[in-house]
């Protein structure tokens, strides 16, 4: 294709546009339109892109190669049925143009039927001279029906042509991410390396993938293959930093994170990490410092406020504990361990209402941990409410049946309400799936556990063991 960005005046586009200003008529090949009518389109003016088709159609009304640019503008103005009449009358003129099926697919892709779109594309390859864009293109439309395996077969045609196309590289390594399948990937990345042994990009993701199985020293050693291929590839030094953390290497970790930021501008995700690094050496000053900077790089992150909080938290400072949550909450109300912590830290200030209400939330968001309902009870115990404290228990048994943890907490809720007959019952149930737990529940309910009744039956079942 001609080059465009000259301003020499022979040019197909300067003749075009000069063309236009004058109102004349000039001649054009079909070679040339197409060039024009494609350089419009790259650049966004569908307008002009579209009288060029016009006048390209009045010289040249045969063109296949103009008919196929007619569909993509017609593709591009959503005029799907016009792009597929014009298609339709192309296959019967060129049955063996391959451009006709990758468009055919274009139209059944933007009509949702992938399957079609693939079976389309599976006829322009017997026609194609250049596959590796149509094996690309398959291996998108499997991605849309979340077939990952056929969708890895094809990128990785991709790579068998051109083992440095590094869009197809990523998407064969997303495959096997979402098929778990991460020792498979890291045997086709050895692979491939063998063959392309100065690909950072290879070397990065097998890097992840040792990452993602745990193996940090392997993950280690890819990352510095990365970097001594490509010293700018802040990825890998991100990459390595993080690894660093998880073999407990803190200054290293720091360092390299620090790197990161001098090669690009800094990054709240860096400063939390680094943060966190501090944290781990036990420097709560430096750790606060870079806890600060996150917010302030970035106050929407909401795990940077989540960091603060934690900190004030160790510290005992809960007023400000209480702050920096509620900015967390603030950025993500929908996450259940924010209200957790929010009922955690009310609960270390005596606020017990507050406490019960940020429970309750955790679990209108469907949180259904048992130790979320248990906490919740607890402190609805302590200020009396036993009434409200058995309906809460009574919707975690429906999640948690024949828990023992929970039938001892109904047996005395049920004494403190009044029914001595009904308490025995849930404690019998109790002792029957779990006696020793009761050592640990007494202390929780002393008057309950100080009936004669209750006494005799504990004694009973522990005759029994």
């Amino acid at each position: 294709m001609q080059d465009f960005s000259s301003e020499n005046s022979n040019l197909p586009l300067s003749r075009f546009e000069l063309m236009l200003k004058t109102n004349s008529v000039y001649f054009f090949d079909a070679d040339e339109f197409e060039q024009i009518i494609l350089h419009y389109i790259d650049n966004g003016k569908i307008s002009l892109a579209n009288k060029a088709l016009q006048l390209g159609l009045e010289q040249h009304p045969n063109s296949v190669s103009l008919q196929l640019v007619q569909v993509e503008l017609l593709l591009i103005d959503e005029k799907i049925d016009a792009a597929e009449r014009v298609l339709n009358r192309l296959l019967e003129i060129e049955p063996t143009n391959s451009e006709v099926y990758v468009q055919k697919a274009t139209i059944y892709s933007k009509k949702g039927l992938h399957k079609k779109a693939i079976e389309a594309l599976k006829q322009a390859l017997e026609y194609a001279e250049d596959d590796v864009d149509i094996h690309s293109m398959i291996g998108m439309e499997y991605l849309f029906i979340d077939d990952f395996e056929s969708a890895r077969v094809s990128f990785a045609k991709c790579l068998d042509v051109e083992y440095d196309n590094y869009s197809s590289l990523y998407n064969v390594v997303y495959c096997f991410d979402m098929l778990e399948q991460h020792a498979e990937a890291i045997d086709f990345l050895v692979q491939h390396i063998d063959k392309d042994p100065y690909s950072e990009v290879a070397w990065h993701q097998l890097g992840r993938q040792y990452y993602i199985v745990e193996n940090y020293e392997k993950a280690l050693e890819a990352f510095d293959y990365a970097i001594l291929i490509d010293e700018q590839f802040i990825g890998a030094h991100l990459e390595k930093a993080k690894t660093l953390e998880k073999l407990k290497r803190y200054e290293e970790a720091i360092e390299f994170y620090h790197i990161t930021m001098e090669m690009d501008t800094p990054t709240p995700y860096a400063y939390l990490r680094i943060g966190k690094c501090y944290e781990a050496l036990g420097n709560e000053k430096m750790a606060l410092d870079f806890y600060d900077k996150t917010v302030n790089e970035d106050p929407l992150l909401d795990k940077g406020w989540l960091a603060l909080t934690d900190a004030y938290l160790r510290r005992g400072e809960y007023v400000k504990a209480l702050y920096y949550i509620e900015k967390a909450i603030g950025i993500d109300e929908e996450n259940n361990e924010y209200w957790i912590k929010l009922a955690e830290i009310n609960l270390k200030m005596n606020l017990f209402e507050e406490a019960i209400r940020a429970y309750q939330k955790s679990i209108e968001l469907h949180d259904d941990q048992l130790e979320t309902f248990i906490a919740l009870s607890d402190t609805l115990h302590f200020i009396g409410k036993y009434q409200k404290a058995v309906q809460v228990l009574e919707k975690a048994s429906e999640i948690y049946k024949d828990n023992a943890e929970i039938i001892y907490r109904m047996a005395g809720f049920t004494y403190l309400l009044g029914d001595i007959t009904e308490a025995l019952q849930f404690l019998e149930t109790a002792l029957q799936l779990n006696y020793d737990f009761h050592h640990r529940i007494r202390g929780r309910f002393p008057s309950f556990f100080a009936e004669p009744k209750v006494i005799r039956l504990v004694g009973h079942y522990r005759k029994l063991q």
